[in-house]
């Protein structure tokens, strides 16, 4: 990790010492994605398919969720990780549906004028969850739950093949957990692709989605990007592409709970991005030695080692630059580990989400606390928040206005688009009192 000092910093250099992984947006995967989304678009399934066994070495397969399959894939997995899965599909929606958007009330404007708000739920979402080099079944339940409880009509899960060309047993009853009816395997750009055009497959036909949604490498973000912009294109939940942490540790901060923290996420791609903040000298020597220790035991080693070329540890004055650091980065993931961690979330104001104190590991969060970790990247959460079951649904105004409301507001309206040179509007407005 780069040892920066940040006072020593200028505009330019504080920039540049916050830029993530130049990989990220590589031209090359631009271009190559570009590419895959035209050739679906022209070629529909057969592209999704040549695209499919050229990246990925397997064609796309769907699989439904047979009683069978699910059995199977129950007994191939130990009695403490199903009960585990099952914990945490039940945390997850137990958080949703206590965050889950309700109707308001009218709100009386003025007499005889009401307004409110109503929720409706999406007609259909895409959801990619990643699982080539390792299976994310955390990543289905925090997608298909929250879709499911806002009542997301059709759910079309999408996640790579595995290395054997099946997917993990956890991912099999996971999907069932979150009731889903198939998986399709098909992974990367591709994948996005046939959610965004619709794709005629050999084991059935995918339609195109409304919104997409979940995690990915850059590939995958940049696919989603691509799809978002276009006419009548799918919407999408965010930037989620690789993973992100900036852990604020103090002078009192345990090094190896740091240390471990900060691998958490360096172990999950080469372009995954960690960064450490501390006013200690003292205590960044201390953490990224353990961070060294710790390494030489991890199984993805390599991975971590890649992505810690890209991180930082970066010496503030104090806690309160630190969080102006974190603002200006506005990680994926925040940390707090410092002295009443607490206070501190009031100096927030940019993160996907936040972890208070020694105890709260972001690894709860990754699985089993109930907030959805499909959260925004590359500096997103400055404008917008992680999945939430508002996400999968969609807001309406509804007003009703009865005659002594129209009599009210009637001519006001019509003077306001007269004012902007609109007769027509005025007009309608007008036919509302006999005038």
């Amino acid at each position: 990790m780069k040892r920066i000092d940040w006072s020593a910093l200028d505009a330019a250099g504080r920039i540049e010492a916050l830029a993530r992984p130049q990989r990220r947006t590589e031209a090359r995967v631009t271009d190559t994605v570009r590419e895959i989304m035209d050739d679906v678009r022209t070629r529909g399934g057969g592209a999704v398919t040549d695209w499919s066994l050229k990246l990925d070495g397997a064609a796309p397969r769907r699989l439904t969720l047979t009683p069978d399959r699910v059995a199977a894939a129950r007994d191939a997995l130990r009695p403490a990780d199903t009960r585990s899965i099952r914990m945490a599909a039940e945390n997850i929606r137990i958080f949703h549906e206590a965050t889950r958007p309700e109707d308001t009330p009218d709100v009386e404007i003025i007499p005889g004028v009401r307004s409110r708000l109503v929720w409706r739920p999406l007609r259909s979402a895409g959801l990619y969850v990643p699982g080539g080099s390792a299976p994310l079944f955390s990543s289905l339940l925090m997608l298909a739950i929250p879709a499911a409880v806002a009542g997301v009509g059709r759910r079309v899960a999408v996640t790579p093949p595995s290395a054997s060309g099946e997917p993990h047993p956890a991912m099999i009853f996971a999907a069932a957990e979150a009731g889903l009816e198939a998986l399709w395997l098909i992974g990367g750009a591709q994948a996005i692709a046939a959610l965004t055009f619709g794709a005629e497959l050999d084991d059935g036909v995918i339609e195109p989605c409304d919104k997409l949604f979940g995690p990915g490498n850059a590939w995958v973000a940049e696919a989603k990007k691509q799809a978002s912009s276009l006419p009548g294109g799918p919407a999408v939940d965010m930037p989620a592409g690789p993973s992100e942490l900036l852990v604020i540790a103090d002078r009192d901060a345990d090094p190896e709970i740091a240390a471990a923290d900060l691998l958490s996420q360096a172990e999950h791609d080469a372009d995954a991005q960690v960064i450490l903040v501390s006013e200690s000298r003292a205590n960044i020597d201390a953490i990224l030695a353990e961070v060294d220790r710790q390494l030489e035991t991890l199984p993805r080693a390599d991975t971590a080692r890649a992505s810690l070329a890209e991180g930082r540890a970066i010496r503030v004055r104090d806690v309160a630059e630190a969080c102006e650091v974190a603002n200006l980065y506005a990680p994926e993931h925040l940390a707090l580990q410092t002295v009443e961690a607490d206070r501190l979330v009031d100096r927030i104001s940019a993160a996907g989400a936040v972890f208070v104190g020694a105890f709260a590991a972001e690894t709860l969060g990754d699985y089993a606390a109930g907030p959805s970790h499909v959260l925004p990247t590359d500096g997103a959460a400055r404008t917008m928040g992680g999945v939430t079951t508002a996400s999968f649904m969609t807001s309406m105004s509804v007003q009703t206005v009865d005659e002594a409301g129209a009599a009210a507001l009637a001519p006001i309206a019509a003077r306001l688009a007269r004012l902007e040179g609109l007769e027509a509007h005025a007009r309608a407005a007008d036919l509302r009192t006999g005038g």
